[in-house]
Parts: structure tokens; sequence; C-alpha cells
């Protein structure tokens, strides 16, 4: 019979939190729902194993974990109300509390998704790296596990991305006495998500993580990964050396836009310069293949240029690779226009209030 786990029932820091359930468990450490007693709020407390606090380089890790999701507030990553050390030496970072499935459990019970439902999915994750990778963070663990879909504010399907455990982070940004992750050579990640050069404990950048988007995208479209690979390291060779499975190669009778099916190819070139440089930039390269999306992002940006005194009237943009420019289609065409709609009604409003 398994002990029963010591933190559950128990208040820390001081009675601030009470520690109710395991909802997560993991090598490094487990998360537990927890109330915040003074205002009456369900949190996530992920706490590291005790009997891992003696091992620098898990410590570091976990260290690295709650200092780069403290720098992060875009409202698709999780955020970290809290981190630090118990009274008995465990570490311990306190969270938002999340109701909902991560995209590995939604393509293994679903299946396949739909355009129409990943885009906007994938595109929100973008922007949730961007920030990161603004904030000189590449993620490194990009995964469907990764990424949890929930309900906020009456939105579906709202994407919170998780676990920067194997973030990069400026060594200016680390503790004293942290070790770095980050040597080449070291290679750490999910085989089946990882960039041709983290495969090969290289140096990484923001588009690493791209790659590994582009891979969780061509799983959501398809529920199949771009390579046929029986294990870890066949994947990682594959990723290296291998050509993906095109988009619409990939399940029989399953197509997609050409021009969609071209922008994860770009994603997932071997060369990390010849792919998306940011989260933004891939995210720009996609949107134009929602045109919901396109629309709501042009009335914003005419909105805020109209109410904002000497606002720019285009919002600049990432830039993407030069094939970029061949791709568009039929999203492309409707996103202008739409785009070219909502800016005329707002002109005209504008004339006819100037006219009285």
């Amino acid at each position: 019979m398994a002990a029963p786990d010591p933190f559950i029932g128990r208040d820390i820091l001081n009675g601030e939190f009470r520690i109710l359930e395991k909802i997560g468990t993991g090598g490094m450490g487990s998360v537990y729902k927890a109330n915040q007693t003074a205002m009456n709020r369900p949190v996530a407390v992920k706490i590291l194993h005790p009997k891992l606090t003696n091992r620098k380089d898990l410590v570091s890790r976990f260290r690295r974990e709650a200092k780069a999701m403290s720098h992060l507030s875009h409202p698709n990553t999780v955020r970290v109300l809290l981190y630090g050390e118990l009274e008995d030496g465990s570490l311990y970072i306190v969270m938002e509390y999340l109701e909902g499935k991560n995209l590995n459990q939604l393509v293994r019970t679903e299946g396949a998704m739909p355009v129409e439902r990943a885009l906007p999915i994938l595109i929100q994750v973008c922007e949730a790296l961007e920030e990161a990778h603004r904030a000189g963070i590449v993620h490194r663990d990009m995964k469907p596990e990764n990424v949890f879909l929930c309900t906020q504010g009456g939105l579906k399907d709202f994407p919170k991305v998780l676990d920067f455990g194997l973030a990069k982070v400026t060594e200016r940004e680390m503790r004293p006495g942290s070790i770095m992750l980050t040597q080449e050579g070291m290679v750490f990640g999910t085989p089946e998500f990882m960039s041709p050069e983290q495969a090969q404990g290289r140096t990484l950048t923001p588009s690493s993580d791209i790659y590994s988007l582009a891979v969780i995208l061509y799983e959501l479209l398809t529920s199949k990964l771009p390579f046929d690979a029986r294990t870890p390291i066949e994947f990682l060779q594959l990723h290296v050396t291998a050509r993906p499975i095109p988009l619409n190669e990939r399940v029989p009778g399953l197509a997609f836009d050409p021009a969609l099916a071209d922008v994860i190819a770009d994603a997932l070139r071997k060369k990390p310069e010849e792919r998306y440089q940011s989260g933004g930039a891939f995210s720009a390269a996609l949107r134009p293949f929602v045109p919901g999306f396109q629309a709501f992002t042009a009335a914003a940006s005419v909105t805020s240029a109209l109410s904002t005194p000497g606002a720019p009237a285009v919002a600049p943009i990432s830039s993407t690779p030069a094939a970029a420019v061949r791709r568009g289609g039929v999203g492309l065409i409707v996103g202008v226009a739409a785009a070219c709609l909502v800016m005329g009604v707002v002109l005209a409003v504008a004339v006819m209030r100037f006219m009285h």
C-alpha cells in the first residue's frame, strides 16, 4: 500500500494556501490543486520532489521554469503567481488553476481537428511564444502536452502554454549558483517534436520553437506526425536527415490548401535560418488562412489607428521568409477584402460625424 502523500491536506506559506489534491505527477515533481484561503480561489501548486532537492541540475531547471514564466504576462501563457522555497526545503511554483485538456489528450480522444479549429489555437500559441522570444526566452520543449485548452472569459479552446522547465534564459537572469542547461552537445526535449538542431545538441533559437510548433500543427491537422518512426532515436535521426512527409500526402483523402501546406513546410525546414524566426512571424503566416482572425485584426488595427493620435495607419507585422510572398491563396484574398470592408465602414462613419 502506497504511503499517503505528505502534502495533501497541508497548509503552506503560513496558511496562505491549503493543498487539496494531487492532479498530476512527473519525473521532477507533482502538481496539486490548492485553495488560496484569503481569496477563496483555486490555484495549482507545482512542488519539486523533496528527494531531488540535492540535485543541482534539477533544482536549476525548476528555478529556470519559475524565472522564465514570471517574466511573461501574455494571456495565452499560464500565469505564475508565486515561487520560492518551503520551510522543509521543497521548491514550489504557484500558478493559475486550469480546467480542460491538453492537445495530446484532445488528439488522442477526438482525432484530427478541422483547419478552422486548429489554426486559431496555434496562432494564439504563436503569440504567447512571441512574447517569450522578445524577452530572449526559447521554450525548448513545445509539444502537445504543453498546450492546455480551457475556457476563459467565455472563450472556448483558449490555449495556455505550460512548462518552461527547459527554457533557455539569458545567464544574467539566472539565480547565482544555478547551472546553465543550454550547453552545446546536450540534448533535452521530446524527440517527436525536436528541431534538427535540438536533436544534434546545437545552440537553439526561437526558430527551434517554430519547428516544434509546426510538428504540433501537423499532428493536429492529420492526427499523425510528419515522420514514420518507431523509436525516439529514429525520430531524432529523421528530424536531422529526412524530408517530412508532405501534409497533403499524409492521410489519403485528406486535402489542405496548398498554400497552407507550404507555410508548414517552410516552418519544418532543416536550417533554422530558413524558417520563421519568431512566434509572431509564424502567426502572421497562418492568419490569412483564418479569415475571421484576419478581419478581427484589421478592425482592431484601424480602430486603434483612428483613436490614437499620431498612431500609424497600419500596424507593423513580423518578417517572414521570402517564400511567404507566394503564399496567400484564397485565404489572403478574403482577409484583405474583409480588412478593406472594415476600413471603409470606419472611415465612412468618421466622415459622417465630421460633416455633422
